[in-house]
């Protein structure tokens, strides 16, 4: 019998309401692996009532009680730590390497939600008038929700959960159905903290489910992480509604090399950064920018590492590329390489059909190169989100910072050189979030925020961070006289 996933609201797991099931598959082997529901509204308006009957007592929970869970949790999750590895693989299709990195970058979330009794500090002045004081004291606020993405099952909803309730709010977690066992893993270890009920809850579904998160009137801000149409969608419905909303969206993020930059150490990183997670990364290095000679030894290297990658699946230990998410997204992925071909890029290096031994029905790409890319091709200008890498060549440092800015996302951008002055000078100017000197992935630890922008991030608070206690508490001023 093929499991049927269950909701766990109010301390409990619970069968839903929804007549339909999506199926979850590992995209390697084909294995039906669970049947997620496609949860209705009814289910999310039992959620948050939980969520927010919960509130009351566990805002009054004093504030080093609530960190201990997050002690509890971190010790859980690092027992757990090769199961959780493992689910990750089966049902995202990354590598085994990667997924450890993904559950490893999730539990410093939780080591951050530790230290909220440090940074959830308010503060004071005396006699701002005669005998008057003045204070500012960070509260809670009630009922936060977190829509999260397939990419990352796993670290992407402890950017948003630990944070949150340490802080003194309650939860209702909405998952990718594409990926949704994960959280019933991390669910089960919850459950086992003995948390009160109802101030951690999780909701499986899809686009009715997130629509009823975003739309309830109980629920008090939404994170997001996802594509930009779908996070435009999420910020101007949070906010018609009266919300708090933090929405990350898509990428499409530059890498620039220039003629002194260290090539071995370059290549390296690019690598890593293009095709790491078959390239289904919001921080993925996607396009490129060789400037003046630093173009063909560039080329050169890159075609010779990239095609030596080893594709498999995920759970051998050698494979050094997984699968895309789904065969739909390896059909879309290869239709915009071909849109690249039709443009006029051509593919040095082509992962389309690539079969892999004893998993010929995966939903593989290869690593691809496009060389010859142009800023008004698509490829150049859209997200691809699969293992592909567009090489554009400008002649001068000033050319490179052009193409990147005018982009329309900004959620990453990185240079690879040896002169400070370059480096500055990128780092001053680059219109991107997060800024990579000499790092092919320039991901933000857990103890600073996740920046983005242009249509890379819709909101004013990112996840992570003193943004994050920022989100998830408000300030209340008090001003008081004794007489």
């Amino acid at each position: 019998m093929v499991q049927k996933l269950k909701n766990y609201i109010g301390g409990r797991w619970v069968e839903s309401s929804a007549a339909n099931y999506t199926p979850v598959h590992n995209p390697a082997t084909c294995e039906l692996l669970a049947e997620c529901p496609d949860s209705p509204r009814v289910d999310v308006d039992k959620a948050v009532k939980a969520a927010s009957a919960a509130y009351e007592e566990w805002r009054s929970t004093p504030l080093l009680n609530r960190a201990q869970y997050m002690f509890q949790l971190k010790t859980a999750l690092e027992e757990r730590f090769e199961e959780l590895v493992a689910m990750v693989v089966k049902e995202n299709g990354k590598t085994r390497d990667e997924a450890r990195g993904e559950v490893r970058r999730g539990i410093e979330s939780v080591d951050f939600a530790t230290s909220v009794s440090s940074l959830m500090r308010g503060y004071k002045t005396e006699d701002i008038s005669t005998g008057i004081d003045e204070t500012a004291e960070r509260q809670p606020l009630g009922v936060f929700a977190a829509i999260t993405p397939f990419n990352f099952p796993l670290m992407v909803p402890l950017w948003f959960l630990p944070t949150a309730i340490t802080c003194g709010n309650t939860f209702v977690l909405k998952p990718s159905p594409q990926t949704p066992i994960s959280m019933q893993l991390l669910f089960e270890i919850l459950d086992d903290l003995d948390l009160p009920e109802g101030v951690v809850n999780l909701v499986q579904g899809g686009k009715d489910s997130a629509l009823a998160v975003m739309e309830h009137p109980d629920v008090i801000g939404v994170s997001f992480v996802g594509s930009t149409p779908v996070a435009k969608i999420v910020y101007e419905t949070c906010a018609k509604h009266g919300k708090r909303v933090q929405a990350q969206g898509g990428a499409k993020n530059y890498i620039a090399v220039m003629p002194d930059a260290n090539l071995e150490a370059s290549v390296a990183n690019i690598m890593g950064s293009a095709f790491g997670c078959a390239g289904q990364r919001c921080l993925a290095g996607s396009v490129v920018v060789a400037v003046g000679d630093a173009y063909e030894p560039l080329k050169r290297e890159l075609l010779k590492r990239a095609s030596g990658l080893r594709v498999g699946y995920g759970l051998a230990e050698n494979t050094q590329m997984g699968t895309v998410i789904s065969d739909q997204s390896r059909q879309r992925i290869e239709g915009m390489i071909q849109e690249g071909v039709n443009e006029g890029a051509t593919p040095v290096l082509d992962g389309r059909g690539i079969k892999v031994e004893g998993y010929e029905n995966g939903s593989f790409v290869g690593p691809t190169i496009l060389d010859g890319v142009t800023p008004e091709m698509k490829v150049a200008r859209d997200e691809i989100f699969g293992p592909v890498l567009s090489v554009m060549h400008v002649p001068d440092f000033e050319s490179m910072v052009q193409v990147i800015n005018q982009s329309r996302y900004g959620n990453a951008a990185s240079i690879f050189t040896s002169s400070g002055k370059y480096a500055r000078e990128f780092k001053y100017r680059i219109r991107a979030g997060n800024i990579g000197i000499n790092v092919g992935v320039a991901a933000a630890t857990a103890s600073f925020p996740f920046g983005g922008q242009k249509e890379s991030f819709f909101g004013d608070l990112h996840g992570q961070g003193q943004d994050a206690i920022e989100f998830y508490t408000d300030r209340k001023i008090l001003i008081e006289r004794w007489l």
